[in-house]
Parts: C-alpha cells; structure tokens; sequence
C-alpha cells in the first residue's frame, strides 16, 4: 500500500509539474502576441539597425558598398539587393522588400508612379551619370550610312533623353517641344534615314556588335565594361543634371525615417565624394 500511495504521489506531481509548464508556455506565447500588438515588433520600435537597398550593379552597388563604413560608424548595417533591370527595384520597394532603392533618375521615378500607380518618392539626389552615344559597327557620326540602326533604351524618359543626344549630334530633328516627351514618332527630319531600335536598357551594350551605334544609360555602359574608345557623344543639354539626378527613392511616408536620413547622410558625404570623383571621372558626378 505504501508503494502506491508513493506512486500516486509522484504520478501526482509529475502531471502537475506538466500543466505548470504547459501553462506557463502559453502565458510566454501571450504575452510575446500582447508585446508585438501593443509595442509593434522590433523592427517597429526603432531597432531594426539594417538598411536593405535595392540597387543596379554598377555604379550604384559600388557606390553603396563604400559607404558601408561610413553607416558601421553609427551603427547601422548595410545590405545591398542587385537588380539586372529597371521595374524589379521599385516593385520591390513597393511591396516592402527592400526599405529604399537607388538606381534610377527623377524623370524615371515620375513616369513609373504615373504608369503603376505607386507613390515612390525621391528622399535625396545623389548622382549624375550623363548618357552617352557609343560606336557599334559605325566609328562616327559622319561616316553614318543611309538607314543606320542606332539602339536607344525603350522606356519613355530615357528614351527621350536618347533621342535628345541624337538631335544634339545633327543627326534627327525632333518637333519643337517634345522634349522628354519625345518618341521616334517626334522625328521631322531624319537625313540619313536612320532606324530607332527600341530595346531594354540593361541590353543595350551587347547590341553595339549589330547595331551601328547605341545611345546607354551610364549604369549599363560601366557594369558592361565598355571601351572609353568607343564614346561618340555625350549628353550636352546643360539642364540635363538638375533633371536626371540618380536618386534614393522610398516609399511616401519614409523620407524622414531613421533609416532613410542614415542613408542619404553616408550618401552624400566627403567620403562617397571622393569615391565617385576617383572612380568615375566624367561617367558620374556628384549632385552634392
């Protein structure tokens, strides 16, 4: 009788000791629900201290990557998201993927919110990267023979622009104030009946074997290594740098979020300076 009156006993304490445990679980997983609705998450009450940047590979990848050190010194982690084209870094930025973005222009960033819907905005400028006329299988303007290819990126502002540096070069005239409005349908003189090729930007560069020049964005022509020899032209509009300064983009409502003024403070800073100036001479100039 003994033995089973201990048995029971410690039979008794084992499933007490259980619902004890049990219990106190679910009180631990409560008050973590109660902590996350009533005080947000951690990211939420400010210490979350990593920055995700969408960005093009070059220059603006590189650019970020200097100024990692420069956001360590306030405690702030850097992580950089590369994108091969123009619409995955704002539908990123867009549906939360990343807190900011940094690879397009003003121009862009307007014409993308027109387009989409979506209310991106610009928190700082940081770089000009002027657009520039390459030779493909034709060395220069005037040996351009009749019904040349010439190869511009196809989405509106930029295109546009390249068109802008065809006209700047004598080689289309475009209807009086098209401006960045411009489309190939805007052409009202053409001397050497030359064929517009519409392509995305990021191909640009590997068209330059078939075509017989292509205007490119700067961010493809120095990802894609392109010989310096090659430049034909570069962008002369003197309004072009207050127009399409590469910005730090983020969604409304996050320009003056800790994140977003750490960021643009490393971006712009003596340090960044002297990195683009060194590393890109004419190809990008600070904004700052």
């Amino acid at each position: 009788m003994k033995a089973k009156n201990i048995l029971k006993a410690v039979l008794a304490s084992a499933f007490a000791f259980v619902m004890v445990a049990a219990l106190a679980g679910c009180g631990a997983t409560q008050g973590s629900t109660d902590t996350a609705s009533e005080g947000g998450s951690t990211a939420a009450s400010g210490d979350d201290k990593t920055i995700v940047v969408g960005a093009s590979p070059s220059p603006h990848a590189e650019i970020l990557a200097a100024a990692e050190d420069v956001l360590a010194e306030d405690g702030w982690t850097l992580e950089i998201v590369e994108y091969s084209d123009y619409i995955q870094p704002n539908v990123a930025l867009e549906g939360g993927e990343l807190d900011a973005n940094y690879f397009q222009h003003n121009q862009y960033l307007d014409n993308y919110n027109a387009e989409n819907g979506t209310d991106l905005v610009n928190a700082a400028n940081i770089h000009f990267e002027p657009m520039t006329l390459y030779a493909g299988k034709t060395a220069s303007v005037d040996e351009l023979p009749d019904g040349a290819q010439i190869a511009v990126p196809s989405d509106p502002s930029n295109e546009a622009r390249a068109l802008l540096v065809l006209e700047e070069q004598g080689i289309i005239t475009l209807a009086e104030g098209a401006g960045l409005e411009a489309t190939p349908n805007d052409i009202v003189d053409n001397p050497k009946n030359v064929q517009i090729v519409e392509a995305e930007a990021a191909a640009l560069p590997r068209m330059l074997e078939d075509a017989d020049m292509a205007v490119i964005n700067g961010n493809y022509a120095l990802s894609s290594g392109l010989d310096q020899s090659l430049v034909v032209a570069t962008e002369q509009n003197p309004e072009a740098e207050s127009t399409y300064p590469n910005c730090i983009a983020v969604r409304s409502g996050d320009e003056e979020s800790e994140k977003t003024k750490a960021l643009v403070s490393a971006l712009t800073s003596d340090t960044i300076k002297q990195f683009i100036e060194e590393n890109y001479g004419d190809a990008v100039v600070a904004c700052f």
